[in-house]
């Protein structure tokens, strides 16, 4: 006990040495009225450089993309004007504003835009333009993106690649970015914060903040910076929200920032490229699979694990407009699960509470990343639920290291979350079997790759979300629980904030997994109330 208060003590201080540093007007320390101090993600370590992936898991604050999605998660455009697409859905033209300028005051043209998504391509990075044929610069408002075949989530790419400009991104870019969003990076002093001005060039609605500095600070740093009042928003974990912040409420964001149970899908005996074990010959029965996702209390987790502060999982992609509501099963039924597991021939032979199939016992291990606390909570009350119904699970902490070489043959307690319905392609799709984290378990349906085939290659946004929605459960198969099970979901995590009271963070749109600074999607929108 008296190591944790010395901890606490120290965290406090740590954040009070950081915060003195970031306010340099009187020795009151008091900030302007259009000011905010934010502690709301870590420092993105690669810098501010959206064709290295900055920007992917949230607004790119610095920079301004084509297209976005509003609070309702439908498209609207940002630099373009409007876009068109072929009918064989391989022709992107996009039409682009004439009065955005550059933080330096060069105009933003389609050369800027064909740069930026060309050197993207270029870099390998997190940003996916494979599919992407050439890139043509019409006159100086208007690009045409040609792709080797149709791809309806190509239009995530215009949603989330912040526009560079091609005539001032040089190798010290990233740490000195120049773009056409709402704010300007004054400075960076790394491992500390960043402080941020608002473009008065920028061409949308106007932000009320005039200055935003973003601290760098570890979770418990950060709240403790809110209990001393240094900060007008901090994120920090939902254990803490029980704790009263003076002047401070806590606010919770919907995600789709999920938790889940990966399983080996096929039986064991293969190997990968590199040697490492695949398949597991009980989580191959899927009677096993669909009896936990039956006897887990979805709803028991979040309030024991998240204090309440998320939803319960039943794919990667709850609440998005590509999420079919009919793949969602009725949970926290041990009965039921008990029944699916004696239909398939599971029994408790010698009377030691684990069911048997002929000589295979229903035990298997299911691993987490150690020192991830809540991971931790999760796999070991799901083992505890799961324990009545007569299946064992072991589990245990490794490595990620570790986990790469364990992933195809044990249940993983994994965590996704993207607004582009490409992750579900990525997680399900029988061409990603082994590849780096996704489909660890080796699942392949043919007619779940159908019909994501289908949604990849449709012309138009509705008929995509019809075939998405048809790859979780189409009434016969799918990746949900109803269908194949390849996946226990357990749950969706809130990001959980502590923010100034009268500070209003506007309708936050559903948070994707937690990377980037999210929440600020949005600062347009943020003001004081009263």
């Amino acid at each position: 006990m008296k190591r944790k208060s010395v901890h606490t003590v120290l965290v406090a201080l740590l954040a009070c040495l950081v915060l003195a540093g970031c306010f340099s007007g009187d020795n009151s320390g008091a900030r302007k009225e259009d000011e905010l101090v934010l502690a709301v993600g870590a420092e993105p370590e690669a810098g501010f450089d959206p064709t290295t992936g900055w920007g992917r898991y949230g607004s790119p604050l610095f920079q301004s993309t084509l297209l976005k999605r509003d609070s309702d998660m439908k498209i609207a455009n940002d630099l373009a004007t409007g876009y068109e697409v072929s009918p064989d859905g391989t022709q992107w033209t996009i039409k682009l504003r004439k009065d955005a300028k550059f933080s330096d005051g060069k105009p933003v043209t389609s050369a800027d835009v064909k740069y930026t998504f060309e050197t993207a391509a270029a870099n390998g990075s997190i940003i996916d333009l494979t599919h992407v044929k050439s890139i043509e610069a019409g006159d100086d408002y208007t690009v045409k993106f040609t792709l080797k075949e149709p791809q309806s989530t190509f239009i995530t790419q215009l949603v989330s690649t912040g526009i560079v400009p091609k005539h001032a991104h040089g190798k010290d870019y990233a740490s000195k970015p120049i773009g056409s969003g709402p704010y300007k990076l004054v400075q960076w002093d790394k491992g500390q914060q960043a402080i941020v001005e608002a473009n008065p060039d920028y061409y949308g609605d106007k932000p009320f903040f005039k200055k935003l500095t973003f601290l760098f600070l570890s979770e418990d740093a950060a709240f403790a910076a809110a209990k001393a009042g240094k900060v007008d928003i901090s994120y920090i974990p939902a254990a803490f929200s029980k704790q009263q912040v003076n002047g401070m409420r806590v606010e919770a964001v919907r995600t789709v920032d999920n938790r889940g149970i990966a399983f080996p899908y096929v039986k064991s005996g293969e190997k990968t490229k590199d040697g490492y074990p695949v398949g597991n010959d009980v989580t191959a029965d899927p009677a096993i699979r669909k009896a936990i996702n039956t006897a887990i209390d979805r709803k028991a987790l979040i309030q024991g694990v998240l204090e309440g502060y998320g939803t319960p999982a039943y794919t990667v992609n709850d609440g998005l407009p590509w999420y079919n509501p009919s793949a969602a099963v009725k949970d926290a039924d041990p009965a039921a699960a008990k029944k699916m597991l004696t239909d398939a021939g599971w029994k408790d032979a010698d009377g030691d509470g684990i069911l048997e199939k002929g000589a295979l016992k229903a035990q298997f291990s299911l691993i987490y990343p150690s020192g991830d606390v809540t991971r931790q909570s999760l796999a070991l009350a799901a083992a505890d639920m799961i324990k009545p119904i007569g299946i064992r699970i072991d589990v245990l902490g490794k490595s990620w290291d570790e986990i790469g070489k364990l992933m195809h043959a044990n249940a993983i307690l994994m965590g996704w979350g993207s607004n582009d319905p490409l992750e579900m392609y990525n997680l399900y799709s029988s061409k990603y079997k082994g590849v780096e984290y996704y489909n660890t378990g080796f699942y392949g349906n043919p007619a779940v790759d159908e019909w994501m085939t289908k949604a990849l290659r449709a012309t138009n946004e509705a008929e995509a979300m019809d075939y998405w929605k048809k790859a979780q459960w189409d009434g016969t198969t799918g990746v949900s629980a109803q269908g194949d099970a390849p996946w226990a979901w357990l749950v969706n995590i809130d990001h959980v904030y502590v923010v100034k009271e009268n500070l209003s963070i506007g309708k936050q749109r559903i948070h994707p997994h937690g990377h980037g600074w999210p929440v600020t999607d949005n600062i347009e929108e943020w003001k004081w109330t009263k």
